[in-house]
């Protein structure tokens, strides 16, 4: 079981996101009033808080959203989870489908920082089922049956 920190959109592409705390998630497009939101598999991207704060750790002082992730929350690693995972926050359903990403070459905190952990530890869904996430909801994994 997870909790959600942070829920984070930016107007534009190409731009860090802002914690706006609550976001209405559509189902087959993405978070609304997103840059990123469309029908593609990269609906919505999820960022583990630990490995936030490990970032910050090393001295960067960087606001959630600035790797250009949607969801933050703690208590679930994405990255270890296989693609076809299944998330769930308040009825909303989210189905992992891509690991990591190619950071572009503007990115604002690789060049700050000389380093960003959303190409390995960040992870993208598509929404399965929509309705709204806040700022303190929990996530839960959805067991799959076989």
């Amino acid at each position: 079981m997870g909790k959600i920190h942070a829920v984070c959109i930016s107007e534009k592409k190409g731009t860090e996101k802002k914690d706006i705390g609550e976001a209405a998630f559509l189902a087959g497009y993405g978070i609304q009033g997103d840059a990123h939101a469309g029908s593609g598999e990269r609906q919505v991207s999820l960022l583990s808080l630990e490995k936030i704060n490990e970032f910050r750790a090393q001295g960067a002082d960087i606001a959630f959203g600035a790797f250009g992730e949607n969801l933050v929350a703690e208590g679930i690693d994405f990255a270890r989870l296989p693609v076809g995972t299944r998330l769930r926050a308040c009825g909303v359903v989210l189905e992992i489908s891509r690991i990591g990403k190619e950071c572009h070459h503007h990115c604002a905190i690789r060049t700050r920082m000389g380093d960003c952990i959303m190409p390995r530890e960040g992870v993208f869904a598509v929404v399965l089922s929509g309705g709204t996430i806040k700022t303190g909801d929990e996530l839960e994994i959805v067991p799959q049956a076989f």
